[in-house]
C-alpha cells in the first residue's frame, strides 16, 4: 500500500506542479493568473487518487475494498501530493526572491482601481492586503496556507473516489459485518 502511495501520490504531485509551471510560463510569469485553471489543474493531477485506489483495489484487494481502507489509501495519495505540491511551492519563492505576494498585491489593486474602486473602499483594500503581504512572509503562515489550497481538493477527490470504489459485496458474509 505504501508503495502505491507514493507512486500515485507522485504522480499527482508532477502533474499539478507541471500545469502550475505551464501556466506560469504561458502567462508571462505571472502565477496569479485564472483561479478556476489552477484548481481545475489539482483535480486533474488528484485524479491519481482514484487510480491508486483502484489499483489497491484491484492487485491487493483482488477487486474488493471497504470504504474506510479506500479512503485512507485516497488520503495518503492527496497528502504526499499536497506535501509536494507545497515543497515546490517554496523553492519557486526562493528561486524568484519571494516576490509573489508583492506582484499579487500590485496586480489585485490595479485590476481593482481598473474596475472603478476609489477612495476609502480603495484604501482599505489596499490596508488588508498590505497585512497580508506582511503575514505571508512567515513561513508559519505561508507553508499551511498553501497546504489548505490544495489539500482539501485531495480530501473530496478521495471521498468521491473511496465511495465509488468501495466493493465489500464479494466479501464472505462474516467479514462484512
Amino acid at each position: 500500500m505504501a508503495r502505491i502511495i507514493l507512486t500515485h501520490g507522485l504522480i499527482a504531485g508532477l502533474v499539478i506542479i507541471a500545469g502550475v509551471i505551464g501556466t506560469v510560463a504561458i502567462s508571462g510569469g505571472e502565477p496569479h493568473g485564472n483561479v478556476w485553471l489552477g484548481y481545475l489543474i489539482m483535480l486533474l493531477g488528484m485524479s491519481a487518487v482514484f487510480m491508486g485506489i483502484k489499483r489497491h483495489r484491484d492487485t491487493h484487494g483482488g477487486g474488493v475494498i471497504r470504504f474506510l481502507p479506500a479512503l485512507g489509501v485516497g488520503l495518503g495519495i492527496a497528502l504526499f501530493a499536497s506535501i509536494a505540491y507545497v515543497l515546490v511551492w517554496e523553492m519557486y519563492l526562493a528561486a524568484t526572491g519571494y516576490v509573489f505576494m508583492d506582484q499579487y498585491t500590485a496586480a489585485t489593486l490595479e485590476a481593482r482601481r481598473a474596475e472603478g474602486l476609489s477612495g476609502e473602499a480603495y484604501r482599505q483594500l489596499e490596508a488588508r492586503m498590505r497585512n497580508a503581504v506582511e503575514a505571508y512572509r512567515s513561513p508559519f503562515y505561508r507553508l499551511p496556507l498553501t497546504f489548505v489550497e490544495i489539500f482539501p481538493v485531495g480530501l473530496v477527490v478521495s471521498i468521491v473516489s473511496a465511495v465509488l470504489l468501495s466493493n465489500s459485496r464479494l466479501l464472505p458474509a462474516r467479514a462484512r459485518s
